[in-house]
């Protein structure tokens, strides 16, 4: 331990904690800013689970910052036609911990990111549509704050700013774990929504999908057995994936057209900011600095990409006699 020698009664104190601690399958009490956390493995005690999943999620210790990176390629879905690659998506998320006083975790994240252009990489500021054959302003992803509470109870859904109003009976939170091989344990985890969409069609007509919002987000991690089990590490690192089907980006002005959108990206934490693309940093940085860095403090409300546009865009004009794109046609069979 680095600083001051400890005395030999202060030596003991931590000695006899520690020891405690390992009993209990809890991490020693290193430092005052980290908290206790559970680390035996056990897929079915919920406060592992709470303990186990904040610890993917964010660092335990509230004097640092987690910062998580995501990309991949955004595809678009139609009838009658095969799916579409659109572009990629770039980004990445600071979040910090604070533990309440039942021992659930409250994670503060803000999130941004950023769509490249297929062909040549290049972050886009606009971009062509090849449904609707025409230039439209793309819009980043910027959720600032995206909040919640990891305890030993299963969360409930995100209430978009009281638009989602599904309250979930109370149940243990249990995720669904497995052991992979070479040491690895995974995760999977899935939430599926519908609720009452901020854009509405009669205010918003190209941006709106409909009346309500259908949305579902899947992850898979990957971690390592020894990483959980290590009562250092307040946070364990983890690779995966995440897909995302939602309907089409406001900013694509696609109104009511039939069809939706897919993500399908991997994520990862990364040592630092610096570890960043240097594109996607030094556009976050002038938008704000703010993006830079984790929360201080619980603020809210907690919103998606879709209510944050209709709080921060103006609807788009409607061209006369504008109609939203429709599919092709069904495909007949030869000789049918």
């Amino acid at each position: 331990m680095s600083g001051p020698e400890l005395t030999r009664r202060e030596s003991l104190g931590l000695a006899t904690m520690a020891a405690a601690a390992g009993a209990l399958g809890l991490a020693s009490p290193a430092r005052a800013t980290a908290p206790a956390f559970l680390t035996r493995v056990d897929f079915k005690d919920p406060k592992w689970n709470r303990d186990a999943y904040a610890r993917l999620d964010m660092d335990l210790d509230p004097t640092k910052q987690k910062v998580g990176w995501f990309r991949g390629t955004v595809y678009g879905v139609r009838d009658n036609e095969a799916v579409r690659s659109l572009f990629q998506v770039d980004g990445f998320s600071v979040v910090r911990s604070q533990q309440l006083p039942d021992g659930s975790w409250r994670r503060m994240l803000r999130e941004i990111g950023f769509y490249r252009d297929l062909q040549t990489g290049q972050l886009m500021d606009t971009w062509h549509n090849p449904y609707t054959n025409e230039d439209v302003r793309v819009v980043p992803i910027a959720n600032d704050p995206f909040n919640f509470t990891i305890s030993e109870f299963l969360p409930e859904p995100p209430s978009y700013g009281g638009l989602n109003k599904d309250k979930p009976p109370k149940r243990p939170f249990l995720m669904n774990w497995t052991d992979g091989p070479d040491g690895t344990v995974h995760l999977s985890t899935d939430i599926h929504l519908f609720y009452p969409s901020a854009l509405q069609p009669d205010k918003w007509p190209r941006e709106s999908s409909g009346a309500f919002n259908r949305v579902s987000e899947m992850f898979h991690y990957v971690v390592k057995r020894r990483d959980l089990e290590d009562p250092a590490m307040t946070h364990v690192p983890a690779v995966g994936s995440w897909s995302r089907i939602t309907p089409w980006l406001p900013w694509m002005l696609m109104g009511q057209a039939a069809g939706c959108i897919s993500y399908f990206c991997t994520f990862g934490t990364a040592p630092s900011i610096d570890q960043l693309p240097a594109d996607v940093v030094a556009k976050a940085r002038a938008m704000d600095a703010k993006w830079l860095s984790a929360p201080d403090s619980d603020y809210g409300p907690s919103l998606s990409s879709l209510e944050n546009y209709a709080h921060q865009q103006t609807p788009a004009s409607v061209p006369a006699g504008w109609a939203p794109p429709a599919p092709p046609p069904p495909r007949t069979l030869p000789g049918r």
